[in-house]
């Protein structure tokens, strides 16, 4: 595997943890809609993983990585469309699809 591709896929790493980070262990989702900053800070590292996977398959397009092209779709419309961001959706990405995004990647970084 390029360098340039573990580098982003390096990226997405810190960017799952971060959203962990800044959610701790008590995630809740009324929490979470009435804080801007949290929100705006997810919805940051959301756009930084879409980024860093567009980029990926543009040196690799046959990248395995399940949902990639989703994962950029849902950068463009965090970024394009954010007057139209729904929470429900941003914290069912952050439920459901950051967990096995991450066990993806760290299978190619082998941590």
């Amino acid at each position: 595997m390029k360098r340039e591709i573990k580098k982003y896929l390096f990226d997405i790493k810190v960017s799952i943890d971060s959203i962990n980070d800044y959610l701790g262990s008590d995630r809740n989702f009324f929490e979470y809609q009435k804080n801007k900053l949290l929100r705006r800070g997810i919805e940051r590292e959301i756009e930084i993983i879409g980024e860093a996977m567009s980029r990926i398959l543009k040196i690799d397009p046959t990248m395995r990585i399940q949902n990639a092209r989703q994962i950029v779709d849902t950068r463009n419309w965090v970024i394009h469309g954010y007057d139209k961001v729904d929470d429900v959706i941003i914290w069912g990405i952050i439920s459901k699809n950051l967990p096995e995004l991450e066990k993806e990647i760290l299978q190619y970084l082998d941590l």
